[in-house]
């Protein structure tokens, strides 16, 4: 069956052989997700070739994201990896300590005492551990223990509120940029952006990068602090997409205002015509277990049912036992819950005014192949916008979109409800149409007798130049 969402997976030690990649891309991996906080640069490198590697064998173009680290802020290391914080007792965040202790630990962040004044509330390690800041003495940052718990070397730590003044790209980050480059991917994911400003810095620095490789990479906003919501539309504008990353973000806003925020998050991405990844914890319980819990099952459902364009698997892929089963539901629960989905189509029309002819006819294929029961939308683009279009409203109609440009067909592997197919446009519109529907019918999308709706530019091969909408009957005279 033709799911319409996708499935980005992270690769690690669990998964990155070529024979469990494949594995995985045939049962459903849209994305894989290279994670920069661990690994070096060769083994990334690797890794993609194994990614391009298996998504060849597999018949299909997969898509390859670099997630930047960003200025992840933890406590140094303990002299004996960790110590056990009791609620009620002092403890000491100290920027000078080398090694830490019972009393105190170092930061990797040497600037956190100037962020902070007494009142703070400091989460370590996600939350699990909580302090109250008392007093800050230069370099040292005063707690008394408010939620203890054993705290071990390298734990994040998150102000509650948000508010901390890391940049969004650390010196990691900006070389990270330029191995992504030249590895070749195709989407960079920034970690902690505050506002556009930091999505067009990394925006900058990837096109930099990509320059000697012919590569602009497609920009993902992670949202995970505080700041970025009230910065939401203006990081979106700066971005091609976002991730609701619900980590970090449940940190500093609260566990329970994060599925109203995803909500708002979905639908403010596909009003602004960017795409949007549902993130953190999804399948968590597979890192260990066969199946999932059932509130796992539902938080996945929901989030198709929200509009996300893509969910995503993080350890549950990296490093758990059973990465191609975990793919394999996700797949299963996404196709379910999209069999309940309800077109909102013509109110989605209402009060809208299309000003480019691209958009509009973009626009008027949806509408015309959802009220005709079209078994298929045939979209020939070169850059993908068309298909980006398209996707931002749910029709229960397939887009398939062809394009004789493997960045843009990978890049449309994340878009939802777009399969992406591989053509060489022809000069002539009627011979590229006429192997258009060729391939979609080859491929079993289409059969004898289906209606298709085809959209086409003329010329053809301009980006942007999508002018006409053509209406055929498979196997009836063209």
């Amino acid at each position: 069956m033709h799911r319409a969402t996708k499935i980005v997976a992270t690769i690690g030690p669990a998964s990155s052989t070529p024979e469990i990649l494949l594995q995985m891309i045939q049962a459903g991996a849209d994305v894989v997700r290279l994670n920069f906080s661990h690994g070096t640069a060769d083994d990334h490198r690797q890794r993609a070739d194994f990614v391009r590697e298996a998504a060849r064998q597999a018949g299909r173009e997969v898509a390859i994201m670099a997630d930047l680290q960003g200025p992840k802020i933890r406590v140094g290391k303990f002299e004996n990896g960790k110590t056990t914080l009791v609620a009620g007792s002092p403890f000491i965040l100290d920027a000078e300590c080398e090694l830490g202790n019972d009393d105190r630990v170092g930061l990797d962040y040497k600037d956190l005492p100037r962020d902070l004044k007494p009142g703070d509330v400091l989460l370590l390690n996600d939350g699990l551990i909580v302090l109250d800041v008392v007093r800050v003495l230069g370099s040292e940052i005063h707690t008394t223990v408010k939620v203890g718990g054993d705290l071990s070397n390298n734990k994040g730590i998150n102000r509650q509120g948000g508010g901390l003044t890391a940049p969004a790209l650390t010196a990691k980050d900006m070389e990270d940029i330029r191995t992504a480059m030249s590895i070749g991917v195709d989407f960079v994911a920034v970690s902690f952006p505050k506002n556009a400003t930091d999505m067009e810095m990394a925006r900058q620095l990837a096109n930099i990068a990509g320059a000697p490789y012919g590569i602009k990479p497609k920009m993902i906003a992670k949202i995970e602090r505080a700041e970025a919501i009230p910065a939401l539309q203006g990081i979106l504008d700066a971005s091609d997409g976002i991730m609701v990353a619900r980590g970090d973000l449940a940190v500093e806003v609260g566990n329970a205002a994060v599925p109203a925020l995803q909500k708002r998050m979905i639908r403010m991405a596909r009003e602004s015509n960017k795409f949007v990844i549902t993130a953190t914890q999804m399948m968590e319980s597979m890192i260990y277990a066969p199946v999932p819990t059932r509130a796992e099952v539902s938080d996945v459902a929901n989030a198709v049912l929200d509009g996300t364009d893509a969910v995503m698997l993080s350890a549950e892929s990296a490093a758990g036992k059973y990465p191609v089963q975990t793919i394999e539901t996700m797949a299963a629960i996404c196709l379910e819950a999209e069999k309940s989905e309800q077109s909102e189509l013509d109110k989605d029309f209402l009060d809208r005014t299309f000003t480019r002819i691209d958009q509009s006819i973009a626009m008027g294929a949806l509408f015309t192949a959802f009220h005709l029961g079209a078994k298929a939308i045939v979209a020939l683009t070169e850059s993908g916008s068309t298909a980006l279009w398209m996707s931002r409203h749910w029709t229960h109609v397939p887009i398939f979109a062809l394009t004789p440009r493997v960045g843009s067909e990978r890049a449309m592997a994340i878009y939802r409800n777009v399969t992406s197919l591989h053509l060489d446009t022809s000069t002539d519109r009627d011979t590229a149409l006429q192997q258009a529907l060729e391939t979609v019918v080859g491929k079993g999308y289409a059969s004898r007798g289906d209606m298709v709706v085809l959209t086409v530019g003329e010329p053809m091969g301009q980006a942007g130049g999508t002018n006409t909408l053509k209406i055929v009957r498979v196997g009836e005279p063209y």
